[in-house]
């Protein structure tokens, strides 16, 4: 059964640079472009928090799919045993038929 609400990706944009004022010094360019490094890997934290969970219901959905492909076989295989139990009694009702048939055209001559 399909998940209502499936994972999706989420392109994120590029932070734009800000423009330094002119008496800004290196210190200050060098903190700014630190904290924006720092907001891109928590970013990138989240992202890939979610990709792993994301592979955690998925490694679930396939493991319960193969459990009840097993159980299928399982009834199938069952199936399959009784129908050729039924096939031999058949077979075998079919040779008492035409046995007794045989003996009763034999009675008739």
């Amino acid at each position: 059964m399909p998940d209502p609400d499936p994972a999706t990706a989420k392109v994120m944009p590029f932070p734009l640079r800000r423009a330094a004022p002119a008496d800004t010094d290196g210190r200050e360019r060098l903190r700014r472009a630190l904290e924006d490094l720092d907001d891109a890997l928590a970013g990138q934290r989240a992202a890939v928090a979610a990709w792993r969970s994301a592979l955690g219901e998925l490694g679930g959905v396939v493991s319960g799919l193969g459990d009840n492909l097993r159980r299928y076989r399982g009834s199938l295989d069952t199936l399959a045993t009784r129908v050729d139990g039924l096939h031999r009694q058949a077979v075998q009702l079919e040779r008492t038929a035409d046995a007794a048939l045989a003996v009763g055209s034999d009675s008739l001559r």
